[in-house]
């Protein structure tokens, strides 16, 4: 019968390693604490919200790690190029979000309550990613959890692009 020092030393190698390669496979510009995002405005039915602007695949990349909670009237909006699955997961997050899919007329596609960040090394590699249900969208917007709940966000909410 293996001892528990047999079994535990090979799952934690197992776990640094698997963290290590997570860490160098993000993209350079992406590591850094102080990356900055364009800078836009959107509504979303009656909640007007200054927005960072992901469009870069590095800037996507990087998201909101390392950013401390975020104000209700502040978010992080996805640009994609065309409708696609968007899958997200949240290493060095700091906080949980809500995570609305939307498509290119700016309707709901998928709706994500209290997305939970990636805790650790191992769990970075194997958190849960949540692909907006695995329909198609063109913007994802992240806000702080409980957003969707307090401004009543729901599928037959709209997305309006005031400035990018």
């Amino acid at each position: 019968m293996a001892t528990r020092g047999q079994v535990l030393i090979p799952i934690a190698i197992t776990a640094v390693i698997i963290g290590i390669v997570g860490v160098l496979t993000i993209p350079a510009d992406s590591k850094l604490a102080d990356v900055k995002f364009p800078e836009g405005v959107v509504k979303i039915d009656n909640v007007t919200l200054n927005v960072q602007v992901a469009e870069t695949d590095a800037q996507r990349s990087r998201g909101l790690m390392f950013q401390d909670q975020l104000p209700y009237d502040q978010g992080m909006i996805f640009m994609m190029d065309s409708e696609q699955v968007i899958p997200i997961w949240m290493p060095n997050m700091q906080f949980p979000l809500d995570v609305i899919w939307f498509d290119s007329n700016g309707n709901v596609v998928h709706i994500a309550k209290y997305v939970q960040p990636c805790q650790s090394a191992l769990e970075t590699v194997t958190c849960t990613v949540d692909n907006g249900g695995g329909k198609p969208a063109k913007y994802v917007l992240e806000v702080t959890a409980g957003f969707v709940s307090k401004f009543n966000i729901t599928a037959s909410s709209k997305l309006q692009i005031i400035s990018i």
